[in-house]
């Protein structure tokens, strides 16, 4: 119940902190920058006893790479989006209901930025965090908020860069996304997710 409680409280801060700084007035230019920190402070508070994984995404890469229990799987998803949900009402709450216009984006060029950024995000958490020749590192939760701040950056004006399928769903409840493309970031995300374990797994093949 812990773990889950933690990745509930690190997923509501990361999804609160996009919609605050996205939706005006926000951080304009520098909002990756603030969502990348967000997130970096968050696994630093709660990776020692969840993981911070804090995406769905994730924690579907670190199973299938072996370091999180089946049973666990449906708790942290669970509250992973839960998370999205609450931190994107909260938000709505705090900006005074806006009326806002979703992004519109184009299918193929959002299925292709959505899953490379989160494969980025899902391959370094695993070498960062799950690997053996990395183990003991105090420096794996600016990797991974670094990873979310380069990929928001660079691929955030084609897909809104999500990388997350909790934030999707926070992104659509805030309607800064049309829910009829939110299949574009579950499958973009979770495809993502499940060819980072694989690819780990084949280049350390001896790290079970």
């Amino acid at each position: 119940m812990k773990k889950y409680l933690v990745e509930f409280i690190g997923t509501f801060f990361l999804v609160f902190t996009i919609g605050m700084v996205v939706i005006d007035p926000g951080a304009g230019a520098l909002a990756p920058l603030a969502i990348g920190s967000a997130l970096m402070i968050m696994v630093y508070a709660g990776g020692h006893v969840s993981g911070g994984h804090y995406n769905p995404a994730v924690t579907l890469a670190v199973w299938l790479r072996g370091r999180c229990p089946v049973a666990d799987v449906p708790g942290y998803i669970g509250a992973q989006i839960a998370a999205g949900i609450v931190a994107a009402m909260t938000v709505l709450a705090l900006k005074n209901n806006p009326t806002l216009t979703p992004n519109e984006i184009k299918a193929v060029p959002a299925l292709i930025a959505e899953f490379l950024g989160t494969f980025a995000l899902a391959y370094v958490v695993l070498n960062v965090a799950t690997a053996k020749g990395t183990a003991g590192n105090s420096n794996y939760g600016l990797a991974i908020g670094f990873t979310v701040m380069t990929m928001a950056f660079a691929l955030g004006g084609i897909s809104g860069g999500a990388f997350n399928p909790a934030v999707a769903v926070g992104l659509t409840v805030m309607h800064l996304a049309n829910t009829s493309n939110l299949w574009i970031y579950l499958v973009a995300n979770f495809a993502a997710g499940a060819l980072a374990a694989v690819t780990f797994k084949f280049v350390n093949p001896d790290d079970k």
